[in-house]
C-alpha cells in the first residue's frame, strides 16, 4: 500500500537523483582531442533525458498526490504478479552472462522473445500471438544488429557465430 501512494514520488526521486549522478560522472571523462563530440557526449544526453522526465514525474506525483491518494484508498488488495517480476530478472541474468560467449544475435534472440512471451498478458498467449512475437522479435534484432553494425559502425559481440 505505500509504494502504491508514494511510488511515483519514490521513483521520481530516485530517477533524479541517477540523472544528476550520470551527469555529473560524465562530466568526469577525458574530453577527446580529435572530434568535438567525445566519450562524454552520449551519458551526458541520457544523463539530462533521466533527470528532466524524473522531475516531470516527481512534479506531477506531487501535483496529483491528493487525487491519487483517494483511488489508492478505493483500490482492492495487493493484485501484483510477482511470478513475472522474478521471471523477468533472471531472464535478465540469464542474458547479461550469456551475451559475450553466445553472441549478441542468437542470446538477444532467445531473451526478447522470453521476455515478451512473460510479460504478455494471459490471454495473448495463443498460437496466433506466439508467432506475431516471434516475428517482432526476429525484425529487430536484426534491425538493431544492421544499424550497430553498418550504421554506428559498433561491432556488437559475435559470440559462436559472425555475421
Amino acid at each position: 500500500m505505500f509504494f502504491r501512494k508514494y511510488g511515483d514520488i519514490i521513483t521520481g526521486i530516485f530517477y533524479a537523483a541517477l540523472g544528476a549522478a550520470t551527469i555529473y560522472l560524465a562530466k568526469q571523462l577525458p574530453k577527446s582531442r580529435v572530434m568535438k563530440i567525445g566519450p562524454d557526449f552520449m551519458p551526458m544526453v541520457i544523463g539530462v533525458i533521466i533527470l528532466v522526465l524524473a522531475l516531470m514525474l516527481l512534479f506531477s506525483a506531487i501535483k496529483n498526490f491528493k487525487v491519487n491518494a483517494a483511488k489508492v484508498e478505493a483500490m482492492p488488495a495487493d493484485t501484483s504478479d510477482y511470478k513475472r517480476v522474478l521471471a523477468s530478472l533472471v531472464l535478465v541474468v540469464i542474458y547479461v552472462n550469456i551475451l559475450a560467449p553466445v553472441g549478441f544475435i542468437l542470446s538477444t534472440l532467445a531473451y526478447l522473445f522470453l521476455q515478451i512471451v512473460v510479460l504478455a498478458p494471459n490471454d495473448r498467449r495463443s498460437a496466433k500471438h506466439i508467432i506475431s512475437y516471434a516475428v517482432i522479435d526476429v525484425v529487430f534484432v536484426f534491425a538493431v544488429f544492421f544499424l550497430f553494425r553498418y550504421g554506428f559502425k559498433i561491432v556488437l559481440p559475435a559470440g559462436m557465430f559472425t555475421l
